[in-house]
């Protein structure tokens, strides 16, 4: 199968998402985290809101 290309390696998508970045580097866990906290904090204000 060597030899076969997709259009995504053609484009250089590939090679775009390995490049290393400047930006700083967050742990997948620690983003979940972060949205589940900040979902259940909505929930909270939203279910003590008396508007």
């Amino acid at each position: 199968m060597a030899g076969i290309s997709t259009p995504a390696n053609q484009a250089g998508v590939m090679s775009f998402y390995d490049a290393p970045s400047k930006g700083p580097l967050l742990n997948p866990r620690f983003v979940l985290l972060i949205v589940a906290v900040f979902a259940v904090a909505i929930l909270v204000l939203d279910h003590f809101a008396t508007i």
